[in-house]
């Protein structure tokens, strides 16, 4: 299908004068380019050191295929509405320290072998440098497994999880956070995988938002849900969608609702390899005020010609140093 998709394309440039020059090209293969190491602090999941903003972003078709090949003045940044000049352009497969938070509360019974092999499916996505650990939470949230580089010996221990008890979504998430300040590698991310909203945290929906404003991790989440229409749904379950995409999307993650166990594996496949068709964004920031404030930052995209129209996902904002 994506072969036959740039076929059309490539005709359709060449009739509009265009094949001569490096055209986008839409792709669900991981593609790679060297990029520019910079020295950097990190905070939030746009790094910054004084003079210096870099942030991932994620391009996608209306197909929902990965859209690699494009260039830097294919982007417009951003901060506080006020246009800022992109300095550095990257799109690479760089290394990755993924936290996996997995829910085995009560309700996950039926679906906990899906889940599985969702999780297997994503692993299977790594690069030998890639490093994982693994929260599971029900009543409250356990470090199953630290850092480590062998994903059979995570895949192993989901093999004993059993479903019971209540769910910590937001604690398990606190938890996953605080274990990723001990990664090695500049780029971190989450996957949570979960079927429904919080009912047993000791931490609140504002604590946890305003904790993964700050953090250095690009959030990802598999919701699992039963249809609206059915019966029995608590208001915890009901408000489960709406968290998850609120604590994804502002990171410049995303959240996947699902109602059908089958599509799982693919589902957490295709996170999976989104984590490796992204691109990274730097600029200067014209304000260089050391205020400690939220500045919004919103990547727009400059429609190439001949391509269908496209989604960009980024990171909503970032925190400027402080004095």
């Amino acid at each position: 299908m994506a072969t036959s998709y740039r076929c059309v394309l490539l005709c359709g440039l060449a009739m509009a004068g265009w094949a001569q020059s490096p055209q986008p090209k839409v792709s669900i293969e991981p593609r790679a380019r060297p990029g520019t190491e910079l020295p950097v602090e990190r905070r939030g999941n746009i790094r910054i050191d004084t003079t210096l903003v870099l942030i991932n972003a994620t391009v996608i078709d209306p197909m929902s295929r990965f859209v690699t090949g494009l260039e830097k003045e294919h982007f417009r940044l951003f901060e506080e509405k006020v246009e800022q000049k992109v300095t550095h352009f990257a799109s690479e497969d760089a290394p990755l320290s993924i936290g996996l938070v997995f829910d085995c509360s009560g309700s996950m019974g039926a679906k906990l072998q899906k889940s599985r092999q969702a999780a297997a499916q994503f692993f299977r996505t790594a690069n030998p440098e890639d490093e994982f650990f693994l929260v599971q939470f029900n009543d409250r949230p356990t470090m199953t497994m630290k850092f480590t580089t062998n994903t059979e010996e995570i895949q192993n221990r989901l093999i004993f999880t059993q479903a019971k008890g209540r769910t910590a979504l937001l604690d398990g998430v606190y938890l996953a956070l605080n274990e990723m300040k001990k990664a090695r590698n500049p780029r971190k991310a989450i996957l949570i995988l979960s079927d429904g909203g919080d009912n047993s945290s000791r931490y609140t929906e504002s604590e946890i938002k305003n904790l993964v404003r700050e953090a250095d991790v690009q959030i990802y989440a598999i919701g699992i849900f039963e249809p609206v229409s059915a019966r029995g749904r608590t208001a915890e379950e009901l408000s489960g969608p709406s968290l998850l995409t609120e604590v994804a999307e502002q990171t410049g993650g995303r959240h996947f609702p699902v109602e059908n166990v089958n599509e799982l594996p693919d589902v957490a496949a295709k996170i999976g390899i989104e984590l490796r068709n992204q691109y990274m964004l730097g600029y200067t920031p014209a304000n260089q005020e050391k205020d400690g404030k939220y500045r919004r930052v919103q990547v727009k995209l400059v429609q190439p010609r001949g391509l269908p129209p496209l989604r960009v996902f980024s990171r909503t904002g970032y925190y400027a140093p402080a004095k």
